[in-house]
């Protein structure tokens, strides 16, 4: 059984080639159409932002940077499980898990920590399925209008933890808040 000229999608179409008359080979019509569209948006106001200067709105469901969670006590949150970077469609994250030695009990809550938690922000897309994956709640997009700095340097776009984990004095200021 042949399956010649069937389409299992339903959607094949089949080419046709036809001549192109003396106006159509000389480009001038398709010419002239592409010069009215820019006459037409010479003539627009301008959507242009000066950005430092001037803001855009933005979305109720805007995400911004990623921030590592402490707890009221100021310990990290995060558990080194590693479902953030598995949910991580453009493969952004990377971590390297390490065992809580005797006395870093003021540092980490479990067991189990991030040694070393690396973003790549020219490979994130902003989704916030890292932030949906996460069992013990440690990373999140922040909802405040924090940019990811721009850079010359490739490097300097791979966020470690010195950039990502909450400060302590902001870890303090949210647990008396969510008090009150």
């Amino acid at each position: 059984m042949s399956l010649d000229g069937v389409s299992l999608s339903g959607r094949k179409k089949e080419v046709v080639n036809n001549q192109m008359n003396f106006w159509e080979r000389m480009y001038l019509v398709a010419i002239g159409k592409g010069l009215l569209i820019t006459l037409r948006h010479l003539f627009k106001k301008k959507v242009t932002i000066k950005y430092p200067e001037q803001t855009r709105p933005f979305s109720e469901v805007y995400r911004g940077q990623h921030m590592l969670k402490r707890d009221e006590q100021g310990r990290e949150n995060c558990t080194a499980c590693g479902l953030c970077a598995l949910s991580c469609p453009a493969e952004a994250i990377a971590m390297k898990a390490a065992e809580r030695k005797p006395g870093e009990e003021h540092l980490y809550r479990e067991e189990k920590y991030a040694e070393i938690y690396e973003i790549n922000m020219l490979r994130c897309i902003f989704c916030g399925l890292c932030q949906e994956a996460c069992p013990k709640d440690a990373i999140y997009l922040t909802e405040s209008k924090v940019f990811v700095k721009s850079a010359s340097n490739r490097e300097d776009f791979i966020f470690g933890k010195d950039k990502l984990v909450m400060p302590l004095e902001m870890a303090i200021k949210n647990t008396q808040t969510q008090k009150a």
